[in-house]
């Protein structure tokens, strides 16, 4: 799903009243009814309604809302702000009249002009607030006026609706905009497509629950259009897993190697190379350390094992160096021979054109020899969570710092970065980024990452393109996650759990499931 700015979405509009039997007024009356829909379907018509409502058309939309409410039982409290009397746009103007004459004696109404004082209406945690006060229409800072009644908002507990977005929120970039001055909503219904804000922890408690409203923006201009930052849905990834071939062999799925592992971290080996096997990799291979042989083949022993000759930690990846598929990191350490072992490796396959998926520890390695991004392989994968990506990058204030910092060391570096949250933002070098939808807070657990570092070596060992790879291995990673989560709930779920559930997050994702 194509995640568009305020500004694309009102192109796609414009475009869709060229191209279609269709008027904004209709788009607004669209946008009301499914609104209340989604209302009608949560709350009984007997909680307190008011409704707050500005002068453009995000503010018809609630006023639209608010009619098709009141006609279904509900007795909304309506705020309209027409500041000076003349602000309304036509649209907003038209759905004010047909709310009045529709609607009178189901419908509290007050427009506020402010040739009066304001008399704020004290909604309480049992009232419901649909928030219609600016929306999409909204490019810089509140008027100071505004932010009072949304921290007035906020304060009272009220449930709040906002529709198509947060009053305060910017659909991309929010860059030092308090959020206390943003609409704090249980429930925000986007139209047409969400927003790349949505995706950020830093505005989770703006948001809330979130959810996309079809209103009739034409789907042939939306599908034609060009974007920047992509949700990847079950859809995106079920075209990329077809099912194997009667006759096929584990020769034809690739060899994936993992290195991984150290003295007393052989369990990340594990999972790692779990996840590979899990992912259909055709051979998975375990380079770690001396000691961690019988850890290791006992507990994942469909995969093979490769000792260093360091007991306790990696001092050698030559022997690796060359395979066309590798994963390296999990529990490796940061031991100085260790690092040395990545210097050298980085170099040869960056002399080769060999790609290399780098996570945990490796990702810690760099951070303690930062020369070593200067040897990283083109469309190489790098899979922070946000402590390793400060570690290298340095302190960030939120996601939003660290989605801007990742875009600008993928360009530069040309790797890919995998930005591991909530939504997961697999950034390219193209600048192009991609969200990860699955997932559950199950995963939040010691070893989930290692899991995915497997998967993604597994695919690129299978064939697929490092920039496809990545997304499909983290939308199967957060399915396996939900499958997982269901078995043994959030709180009892651990990262072998994940693993063992890969394989059939894949059956379900693919063609398998159809037989």
């Amino acid at each position: 799903m194509k995640i568009f700015s305020n500004e694309e979405i009102a192109r796609l509009e414009k475009q869709t009243l060229a191209t279609e039997d269709i008027t904004t007024l209709d788009l607004i009356e669209n946008s009301g009814e499914a609104v209340a829909a989604e209302i009608s379907a949560r709350w009984m018509p007997g909680k307190r309604l008011l409704v707050f409502a500005g002068w453009g058309n995000n503010g018809a939309d609630a006023l639209c809302a608010a009619r098709n409410l009141a006609q279904q039982g509900y007795r909304p409290e309506v705020y309209l702000f027409n500041i000076r009397g003349n602000r309304l746009t036509p649209e907003c103007r038209i759905c004010r009249d047909r709310l009045l004459e529709s609607c009178a004696g189901a419908v509290a109404f007050k427009e506020i002009t402010g040739q009066e004082p304001f008399q704020w209406p004290e909604p309480d945690a049992d009232s419901l607030v649909i928030d219609g006060l600016f929306g999409n229409g909204l490019t810089g800072v509140l008027p100071r006026s505004f932010q009072v009644i949304i921290q007035q908002l906020n304060q009272s507990g009220a449930a709040i609706v906002a529709i198509d977005m947060p009053s305060g929120l910017l659909s991309d970039w929010n860059n030092d905009n308090s959020r206390e001055n943003m609409i704090h909503a249980t429930l925000t219904l986007a139209l047409t497509a969400p927003r790349m804000s949505f995706m950020l922890s830093d505005n989770a408690n703006v948001v809330g629950e979130w959810k996309v409203l079809d209103i009739g923006v034409s789907h042939k201009a939306m599908s034609q259009a060009p974007y920047t930052f992509y949700l990847v849905r079950k859809s995106t990834v079920t075209r990329y897993l077809p099912r194997r071939k009667t006759f096929s062999s584990k020769a034809d799925y690739g060899n994936a190697v993992i290195a991984a592992g150290s003295y007393g971290m052989y369990g990340a080996a594990c999972l790692a190379a779990m996840g590979a096997l899990r992912s259909g990799a055709g051979k998975v291979t375990v380079k770690s350390a001396g000691t961690g042989m019988p850890v290791i083949q006992s507990t994942v022993p469909c995969a093979m094992f490769k000792g260093d000759s360091g007991s306790d930690c990696i001092t050698s990846l030559a022997d690796v160096a060359d395979c066309e598929a590798l994963g390296v990191g999990p529990g490796i350490g940061t031991e100085t021979p260790t690092i040395d072992a990545l210097e050298a490796m980085l170099k040869s396959r960056n002399a080769s054109s060999k790609t290399v998926v780098l996570d945990a520890d490796a990702l810690n390695c760099i951070a303690q020899r930062p020369l070593l991004l200067n040897y990283l392989p083109v469309l190489s994968v790098l899979t922070p969570h946000a402590g390793e990506f400060d570690r290298i990058f340095g302190e960030h204030n939120g996601d939003e710092a660290r989605l801007k910092r990742a875009l600008e060391v993928s360009k530069f570096h040309k790797v890919i970065i995998v930005l591991k949250g909530r939504f997961t933002a697999i950034v390219r070098p193209d600048g192009k980024v991609f969200f990860n939808s699955s997932g559950c807070p199950a995963m939040a657990t010691p070893g989930s990452g290692d899991v995915l570092t497997g998967i993604i070596t597994s695919f690129i060992a299978q064939g697929y393109k490092p920039e496809k790879a990545v997304f499909i291995a983290a939308y199967v990673h957060g399915v396996a996650g939900e499958l997982a989560g269901a078995q043994n709930g959030e709180y009892g779920t651990t990262a072998m759990d994940i693993a063992n559930c890969v394989g059939v997050a894949i059956r379900n994702l693919s063609n398998e499931s159809k037989l």
